[in-house]
C-alpha cells in the first residue's frame, strides 16, 4: 500500500513525485511510455515555478536549461503595439524573472532523473493505467498485463485525454473556445526577423518577447526557447486543411517572413484545438485530477504547464499532513475550492485574450487596436504574472491584508530566502511566538534589506504566515494566525469555505 499513487509522468507527475518523495511519502508512479515524448510541447513558466523547482530540490537540475525573457509583447493589424506585457527594468520581489522559456524533453528528463535520488519512490514506465476501485482503505489500480497496485491516494496527472477522468466519468465545463492552429517548432542559427513593427518600447528586445501578431490575415505567435530553438503558432484560417498546412512547403511560406536568409531546420509542424476546458470534478474519493486531466487553457499566456505544477503544489503539504495523521481527510476537500476559481480566473482571461487574438474581420480588428491602445493610455503596464489571482478561499485567513497572494521570495544576503529558512510553514515576525510545526523567523535577524518589513508595511501588518506552497496564509497577531490556522486544519475548513 503506497501512500500515494502518481498516473502520468510527465513535467507535472514528475514534479509531483518529487515533491512527495522529498516529505518522505511512499510514493508509485506509473506511466504509459517507457521515454519521455521527444518533441517540445509546453515551453513556458515563470518565477513561480522556479521557485516550486526549488522546493523539490530540481533547481539545480533545471535552472541551466531555462532561457530568462523579457515578457509578451501584442501587436496589432497595422502591426502597432496594442498591449504590452515586459518586465524590463521591473523589480523582482520573487528574485527569479517573470518569464521563462525551456525545452520540455530536457525538463521531463531532469524531473526523472532526480526520482532515483528516493529509496521512498518507484517508477514503473511502460505500465498503462486501465481501471480503479475505491474502498475505505484506498484505491486499487488495475495496470495492464494484468497487474493491481493500490495506495491511499491517487493523482491523475495523464494529461487532457486522461484516463482516469474518463474511468471516474467526470465531466469537462466547455467555457466556448476552440481554434484550430498550426503549432511550429525550428532551430534557428540567427535572430528572427520581425516585420515593420512600431510603438514597442525601447529597452524592449525582440529576441526576448513573446510576439502575438494579431493580424486578421491570419493571427500568429512567435516565441523565444531555449538555446537556437524558436515556435510557431499560426491560427488556421476557415477552409484550410490540417494535414496540407502541416505540409513542407506550407510551412516554409508560414516562417518565410521572419527567417528569409536565416539558416535554420523544422523540428516539427503539427496541428492543435486551443481549448478553454475545466474538469466539473476535481476529487472523487481517494482520486485527485491534476494538470491538463482537470484543465485545458489556450496557451496566450503561457501559463497550462504552471497551471498543473501549482495544483501539486497545493495537493501536496496537505496529503502529507493527512498521511502523517496530522489533520483529518477533509482537509483535502479545500484542493478544488482553492484550485478552481484560481485556474478559472486565468483560463478565462486566456479565453478573452483569444477572442481578440483571432480577430478575423480586418474592420473589427482595426476598433480592437483603438480601444486596447486607449485603455493603455497612462496605466502601467502589467505582466502575465499580474494576471494570477490571490486564493480566496480555504486555508487562507480570511479578511486579513495579504491572505491568499504569493508571498515574496527576497534574498537574504547572497542566498533566497527559501534556501535560509526551509520549507513548510514559516511565520515571519518582530515578536517571538512558540510556533508548534510552524517555523518561525525573527525579522530582526534576517539580512533581506527590509524586503519583508517592507512587505508587511504596506499591508499594515505585524507578522505573516506563509503556507508550504508559498501563498500567504494570512498577517496579524502572530498567535492568532497560528491559532486560526490550527483550527482551519482541523477540520473546520469546510465550515469556512460554506461561509
Amino acid at each position: 500500500m503506497f501512500d500515494v499513487a502518481i498516473i502520468g509522468c510527465g513535467p507535472v507527475g514528475a514534479f509531483a513525485a518529487n515533491l512527495l518523495g522529498k516529505s518522505g511519502l511512499s510514493v508509485l508512479v506509473i506511466e504509459q511510455e517507457a521515454n519521455p515524448y521527444p518533441l517540445p510541447r509546453a515551453v513556458h513558466l515563470d518565477h513561480e515555478m522556479m521557485r516550486l523547482f526549488q522546493s523539490a530540490g530540481v533547481i539545480d537540475r533545471v535552472a541551466g536549461d531555462m532561457r530568462d525573457t523579457e515578457g509578451h509583447l501584442h501587436v496589432g493589424a497595422d502591426h502597432g503595439v496594442i498591449r504590452y506585457m515586459g518586465t524590463v527594468g521591473r523589480a523582482r520581489p520573487f528574485s527569479w524573472s517573470n518569464d521563462y522559456f525551456f525545452y520540455q524533453p530536457e525538463l521531463e528528463n531532469h524531473l526523472r532523473d532526480a526520482l532515483a535520488e528516493y529509496s521512498n519512490i518507484i517508477v514503473q514506465l511502460g505500465v498503462a493505467f486501465e481501471g480503479l476501485d475505491q474502498d475505505e482503505s484506498g484505491v486499487t489500480l488495475r495496470l495492464s498485463e494484468g497487474r493491481t497496485q493500490q495506495a491511499r491516494y491517487v493523482i491523475a496527472c495523464d494529461g487532457s485525454r486522461s484516463a482516469v477522468r474518463k474511468a471516474l466519468g467526470i465531466k469537462l465545463d466547455d467555457l466556448d473556445f476552440e481554434e484550430p492552429w498550426l503549432v511550429v517548432d525550428a532551430e534557428v542559427d540567427g535572430p528572427v526577423r520581425f516585420p515593420d513593427l512600431w510603438g514597442i518600447p525601447e529597452d524592449a528586445d525582440l529576441q526576448k518577447l513573446s510576439v502575438m501578431m494579431c493580424d486578421p490575415k491570419r493571427p500568429a505567435t512567435i516565441v523565444p526557447g531555449r538555446g537556437n530553438h524558436r515556435r510557431w503558432e499560426f491560427m488556421l484560417l476557415p477552409g484550410e486543411d490540417d494535414q496540407a498546412m502541416m505540409e513542407p512547403d506550407a510551412v516554409a511560406a508560414l516562417v518565410e517572413p521572419y527567417l528569409s536568409g536565416v539558416p535554420h531546420s523544422i523540428v516539427r509542424a503539427a496541428t492543435y484545438r486551443f481549448h478553454g476546458l475545466i474538469a466539473e470534478r476535481w476529487r472523487m474519493g481517494g482520486v485527485f485530477l491534476a494538470g491538463d486531466a482537470a484543465h485545458q487553457t489556450p496557451p496566450f499566456f503561457g501559463q497550462g504547464m504552471c497551471h498543473g505544477l501549482r495544483d501539486v503544489a497545493n495537493l501536496a503539504w496537505k496529503l502529507e499532513l493527512v498521511l502523517k495523521g496530522r489533520a483529518p481527510d477533509a482537509l483535502l476537500d479545500t484542493y478544488q475550492p482553492e484550485r478552481d476559481p484560481h485556474v478559472r480566473a486565468v483560463i478565462s482571461a486566456a479565453v478573452g485574450a483569444g477572442r481578440y487574438i483571432c480577430m478575423l474581420d480586418p474592420q473589427a480588428a482595426g476598433g480592437r487596436d483603438v480601444q486596447m491602445r486607449e485603455a493603455a493610455k497612462g496605466a502601467q503596464h502589467g505582466t502575465a504574472a499580474d494576471l494570477i489571482p490571490a486564493i480566496a478561499t480555504g486555508i487562507v485567513a480570511v479578511g486579513t491584508t495579504g491572505a491568499g497572494e504569493r508571498f515574496i521570495q527576497p534574498r537574504v544576503g547572497e542566498r533566497l530566502l527559501d534556501d535560509v529558512t526551509g520549507q513548510g510553514w514559516r511565520l515571519f515576525s518582530r515578536t517571538p511566538v512558540e510556533g508548534g510545526d510552524v517555523t518561525v523567523i525573527d525579522l530582526a535577524g534576517l539580512n533581506d534589506s527590509g524586503a519583508i518589513a517592507a512587505w508587511l508595511a504596506d499591508r499594515n501588518a505585524d507578522a505573516v504566515l506563509v503556507r508550504p506552497d508559498h501563498y500567504v496564509f494570512g498577517t496579524g497577531k502572530p498567535s492568532d494566525l497560528i491559532t486560526r490556522r490550527d483550527a482551519l486544519i482541523a477540520g473546520r475548513a469546510h465550515q469556512e469555505i460554506a461561509a
